[in-house]
C-alpha cells in the first residue's frame, strides 16, 4: 500500500495543474527574457532567465544577490519530470501503445539535448589570416591577462590569467613561473586616455604611467564587447617591478626583465590552446552580381594534428563545416578579402536533436501501422 504521502507527492508530479503552472511560468520568462535583452544582449538575458535554474536580482548597495523567480532550467526540469510521470500513470502498457511510448521518448530526448547544450555548450571563435597557422580558439566575451615569457621566441612559455579571477583580487601565483600577480584595480569595462599632469599616476611603469583610466558601465550589445582594464604588479623574489596598466584597449604589449628573462604583459581575449592547428589556404568570397550581398564564402583550410600524424585539406562553406575531435567548425564570417572567422561550437550533446527526430519518426511509423493493423482486421471481421 502506498503511504499517503507518496500518493500526494504523486498526484502533484502528475497532475494537470502543474502542467499548467510550468506552461504559464516559461511564457513568463520569455517575456522577461525579451525585455531584457534591451540591457543585457541577447546571450545575456537567455543565461540570465533560461538556462539558470533561479533568476537572480541584486538590489542597489546590497552584497547579497537574491533568488527571485524560478529559471527556465528548473522550470523545463519540471515540465520533464511532470510530463513523464504522467505519461507513465496514464498510457497503458501494452505492444498496441508502443508507437506513442517510443514517440514521448524521443520528446524527452530532445528536451535533454537542450539541457546538455544549455550546461555544456562552449561557444568560440578562429579567426585566420590567409596564410596563417592558428593552434587555438578565442572566446566571445571572455578575456584574460597573458604574462608570456618570451625569452625563447621559439618556445614561449604562456599564463592565462582569466579576467575572472583578476576580478577577485589578491596575489596570484603562476604555476611553474617565479612570479606572481598583484592585483591592485580592477576594471570590467573601462576608457583610458591621456593623464593630465596635475593627476596622481595610477600605474608606475609602461605607458600607464601617463594615462588615465575611467570607469564605464558594462555593454550589453551583442556587437560590442568589454574593455576590460587592470592594474596589476608583477612580483619575484620578494622583489617589486610597479605598477603596470593592462587593458583591451590598449594596442601594444608591455614587457620587462626579471633575471635575465625578458616576460610580455597583455590584456586579449581569453584562449583555448588546441593540439592540433589550421592553416587558411585560400579565401573565396562571392557576392551577387551588382551588389554587395554575399552570395557565398569559403575557407579551404590545412588541418595538421602532430600527434595522430593527421594531415588534409578541408573546404569548410556555408551549411558545410568540419567536426573534428568533438568541434564543430562552421563559416560565420570574414574581414576584407583575406581573413576568414570561423564559429567553433562544442556540444557533447549535439547528435541528440537528431536521434530524438529519428526515435519520434519511428515511433510514428509503429504507431500508425499498429493503427492501420487495427482497423484492416476489424475490416476484415466486419466483412466476413
Amino acid at each position: 500500500m502506498i503511504p499517503p504521502i507518496s500518493k500526494r507527492i504523486w498526484g502533484a508530479l502528475t497532475s494537470l495543474q502543474l502542467t499548467i503552472l510550468c506552461l504559464a511560468l516559461l511564457m513568463a520568462l520569455v517575456v522577461l527574457c525579451t525585455l531584457a535583452q534591451v540591457e543585457l544582449g541577447t546571450l545575456g538575458a537567455v543565461n540570465k532567465y533560461m538556462r539558470g535554474f533561479l533568476v537572480w536580482w541584486k538590489p542597489e548597495g546590497a552584497a547579497f544577490n537574491f533568488p527571485v523567480f524560478p529559471g527556465g532550467a528548473l522550470v523545463g526540469l519540471a515540465l520533464t519530470v511532470n510530463l513523464t510521470a504522467a505519461l507513465i500513470k496514464r498510457f497503458d502498457f501494452n505492444w498496441q501503445k508502443t508507437g506513442l511510448w517510443i514517440m514521448h521518448l524521443g520528446l524527452i530526448l530532445l528536451i535533454a539535448g537542450e539541457f546538455v547544450a544549455g550546461a555544456f555548450q562552449v561557444d568560440t571563435r578562429m579567426t585566420i589570416h590567409e596564410g596563417q597557422t592558428v593552434d587555438y580558439l578565442e572566446s566571445y566575451r571572455d578575456t584574460e591577462l597573458a604574462v608570456k615569457d618570451i625569452t625563447d621566441p621559439r618556445n614561449p612559455e604562456v599564463h592565462g590569467i582569466p579576467a575572472a579571477r583578476l576580478a577577485k583580487g589578491g596575489v596570484i601565483a603562476l604555476p611553474g613561473s617565479p612570479l606572481s600577480i598583484k592585483v591592485h584595480r580592477y576594471y570590467v569595462n573601462a576608457n583610458v586616455g591621456p593623464r593630465e599632469t596635475s593627476e596622481a599616476p595610477q600605474a608606475t611603469m609602461g605607458v600607464g604611467a601617463n594615462a588615465r583610466v575611467t570607469e564605464l558601465p558594462p555593454v550589453s550589445a551583442e556587437d560590442q564587447m568589454n574593455l576590460t582594464t587592470a592594474l596589476i604588479e608583477p612580483m619575484a623574489g620578494g622583489k617589486s617591478y610597479g605598477i603596470w596598466l593592462t587593458s583591451l584597449g590598449l594596442g601594444a604589449p608591455q614587457t620587462f626583465i626579471h633575471e635575465g628573462r625578458t616576460y610580455l604583459l597583455s590584456m586579449r581575449i581569453q584562449r583555448h590552446n588546441l593540439p592540433y592547428s589550421l592553416t587558411l589556404k585560400k579565401f573565396s568570397h562571392d557576392l551577387y552580381p551588382g551588389t554587395n550581398i554575399p552570395k557565398n564564402f569559403s575557407s579551404l583550410v590545412h588541418l595538421s594534428n602532430p600527434a595522430t600524424g593527421e594531415a588534409r585539406d578541408v573546404l569548410i562553406y556555408m551549411n558545410q563545416p568540419l567536426r573534428y575531435q568533438g568541434r564543430t567548425f562552421y563559416q560565420s564570417g570574414y574581414e576584407g578579402e583575406t581573413i576568414t572567422i570561423l564559429q567553433v561550437v562544442q556540444n557533447p550533446g549535439w547528435l541528440l536533436p537528431y536521434i530524438s527526430c529519428v526515435v519520434v519518426t519511428l515511433g510514428m511509423l509503429i504507431h500508425f501501422a499498429l493503427a492501420l493493423r487495427r482497423s484492416l482486421t476489424r475490416k476484415s471481421k466486419e466483412t466476413a
